[in-house]
């Protein structure tokens, strides 16, 4: 495994842990049962498995990414394959659930992934969408004395408009996957808190690994786009980066990103 690779890895165990802790999607609102049902994940995650799995291993998991980084050991009922979601699907169409995780800046045409979605389920099937309106924000106008992170977000969102695979869709999906033609589409958002600041046990918790993730984010995603795209210099990045990670550990700050979590059925 490459360094690039384990790096992503554990930047992905952190996403999922931290989603984890959180994770109120459809299955728990629409009492789903998923046995004996054809699971495909276009952004490879174990947590379908972990939470649905379990209902039946003759529940099928297919999990995609453009990377060989997926773990040594996986449940009997789930298989990766290296994939793009972007390029033409070679599945059958007879999905019970499509799930998405964390794709915002990863998609050029929004429009064709919800339309490939809603073909590929089968009548009854659920669409699962979820990720990060990634803008730093705060209650207590903290966000305001955080000014290199919001240097680095306004850049990392020019930088990917300019690459033509924008983040600031996501709140669009919902309407999105209504006008692909899905049902029943319900949108939840949680403020993911970045840092142990809450009182709340449980968003002080989700918030420990927030922080840590949205650290290695700053790291992972900066020096590509900001270098290739708009033309900084080495220097230049790593010392935003360097005053951006400063403020993130800043325990003063109480910063937040909204997550959206978005599903419909497929009539």
């Amino acid at each position: 495994m490459t360094e690039s690779a384990l790096s992503q890895t554990m930047k992905r165990n952190k996403i999922e842990l931290t989603f984890s802790i959180t994770y109120t999607g459809f299955v728990y609102e629409e009492s789903f049962t998923l046995h004996q049902s054809k699971i495909l994940s276009v952004f490879w995650t174990l947590e379908p498995v972990q939470e649905f799995g379990p209902l039946s291993l003759l529940t099928q998991v297919i999990g995609t990414d453009l990377s060989p980084i997926q773990p040594p050991w996986v449940p009997p009922n789930c298989v990766f394959e290296i994939d793009d979601f972007e390029t033409p699907w070679l599945y059958r169409a007879d999905f019970d659930f499509i799930h998405g995780r964390e794709l915002e800046g990863c998609i050029a045409n929004e429009d064709q992934l919800f339309s490939r979605a809603f073909e590929y389920l089968k009548p009854g099937g659920y669409f699962e969408i979820a990720g990060a309106n990634p803008y730093f924000f705060s209650d207590n106008d903290t966000h305001k004395r955080a000014p290199s992170c919001q240097l680095l977000i306004e850049n990392i969102h020019i930088a990917a408009n300019k690459f033509g695979k924008s983040f600031d869709n996501v709140p669009l999906w919902k309407a999105k996957m209504e006008k692909a033609g899905f049902l029943d589409v319900k949108e939840s958002i949680y403020k993911f808190p970045i840092g142990p600041w809450p009182k709340d046990p449980k968003l002080k918790e989700i918030g420990r690994f927030q922080q840590v993730q949205q650290i290695q984010v700053v790291e992972s995603y900066t020096p590509a786009l900001f270098s290739r795209v708009l033309g900084w210099t080495n220097a230049e990045i790593q010392a935003l980066i360097a005053k951006a990670k400063k403020e993130l550990k800043d325990p003063s700050l109480h910063l937040y990103v909204p997550i959206h979590f978005v599903y419909g059925r497929k009539p």
